[in-house]
């Protein structure tokens, strides 16, 4: 399940993609799909990072890479282990919200991204998350959860000042929204709860099946109640001035 529109990016031969707090590597695998694209994840769960290390593997030994090469490291987003200007695009999805020093973070992404390429950030947008803390106290609470929730043109504002201008924006996941509505309802780690067990089935479906009537309700409902807003973001300057 992709949140990012990689449509939007400009992927080429030879570019290296960061995936800033890749989890399992689902937007790190796509990437690693384009020919000639290299990539690295960095992710401070472990298992997480082993996940999307595996699956890069896994697409490697298949042929289903692009010929790029690949690196999941354990990394902390508010300190990236890399020097200045060493990608061309980087991707940071759903991440922010998590980070107690999320000015760091952000400077951090920026820091390491090329002058004048592409920076794609995602996070939860207002309305749908704040139905969740709303419904669920340990869903905002518990370590690890989401510490704060942005307004668009909060986050845009943010990242602009950190050096960046915001080119396009995007919605992902309306159909999402109702299932974290039902989790919370029903506390947010309760996987068991029949409504849970049916909405979470039917997503399943939704996305190995890609119906166009789930398409199009997804479309239509998108800037009512998408789960995540997606900034697209260059950096400014040009790359060897």
């Amino acid at each position: 399940m992709l949140t990012v529109d990689f449509s939007k990016l400009d992927l080429k031969p030879g570019f290296r993609v960061l995936d800033a707090g890749c989890g399992c590597g689902r937007h790190l695998s796509e990437a690693f799909r384009w020919r000639g694209v290299s990539v690295v994840g960095i992710d401070l769960n472990r298992d997480d990072a082993l996940k999307a290390h595996n699956t890069t593997k896994i697409m490697r030994h298949e042929g289903e890479d692009g010929g790029g090469a690949s690196l999941v490291l354990v990394s902390d987003v508010t300190g990236l282990p890399f020097r200045d200007a060493s990608f061309d695009i980087v991707i940071c999805s759903e991440v922010l919200e998590h980070i107690p020093d999320h000015t760091r973070a952000m400077a951090e992404i920026i820091r390491v991204l090329k002058p004048g390429k592409s920076l794609v950030v995602s996070v939860p947008r207002y309305l749908p998350e704040r139905i969740c803390w709303a419904l669920s106290e340990d869903y905002h609470t518990e370590k690890g959860g989401h510490i704060r929730i942005y307004r668009t043109k909060e986050i845009i504002s943010l990242l602009e000042s950190a050096g960046t201008t915001c080119i396009d924006t995007g919605w992902a996941h309306s159909l999402h929204s109702p299932y974290w509505w039902i989790k919370c309802m029903v506390g947010h780690k309760n996987d068991e709860s029949l409504p849970v067990r049916l909405y979470h089935k039917f997503l399943v479906w939704d996305i190995m099946k890609k119906p166009l009537l789930t398409r199009a309700l997804d479309k239509l409902l998108n800037p009512l109640i998408a789960k995540s807003v997606v900034l697209y973001l260059k950096k400014g300057g040009s790359y060897g001035t």
